[in-house]
């Protein structure tokens, strides 16, 4: 295995642990989880910082160790477990997409992938009620009610993940440059 792949397998480990732990430490204060959407800036920081892949891999594999770990997201009354895992996962690959192969700046990349991923959000939602009947909100109630409950975690990515998304880089290739041979 070459020192790319290892260093992103590393990478996304790390992000995941972070999407893990990151939550807990919002529901010991007060249950904040929901309202500051803790899981999602780990799985978008390794869409932006690591790769696409990464980001979907990350995405997908988050709240599913979260809820074997934690019982977070739960599966019942409201099955947010798949929801998210399609949702983040939108959010890691989208912002990869459009911040690393696209080069798009990253206010840009963060709002598409924003964006892409409420959607992706509401058409599960829109699955679960056509083929599982599950009950719930429909898709454009249960987005609304997303982001009107999120909106403090949204204040929170539109704020911090640029500047994290800029500090790390520098660090990344500040590293970079002092590993590499002379």
């Amino acid at each position: 295995m070459n020192m790319i792949k290892t260093k992103n397998i590393v990478n996304g480990a790390m992000c995941i642990a972070l999407g893990v732990l990151l939550p807990q430490v919002f529901h010991l204060v007060g249950g904040a989880g929901p309202a500051f959407l803790p899981m999602h800036i780990p799985v978008l920081l390794a869409g932006f910082l690591v790769s696409p892949i990464t980001g979907l891999y990350v995405g997908i594999l988050t709240p599913i160790l979260s809820h074997l770990i934690t019982g977070m997201p739960p599966i019942a009354p409201i099955p947010m477990l798949p929801i998210m895992i399609f949702e983040l996962s939108t959010y890691g690959f989208i912002a990869g997409i459009l911040y690393n192969k696209l080069k798009m700046n990253v206010f840009i990349s963060l709002a598409g992938s924003m964006l892409a991923g409420r959607i992706t959000y509401g058409f599960i939602v829109y699955i679960m009620l056509t083929f599982f009947h599950v009950k719930m909100a429909g898709p454009i109630v249960a987005v609304i009610g997303a982001v009107n409950n999120g909106i403090l975690g949204i204040i929170l990515q539109i704020v911090f993940i640029p500047v994290l998304v800029k500090l790390l880089e520098g660090e990344l290739i500040h590293v970079r440059s002092n590993i590499s041979p002379k």
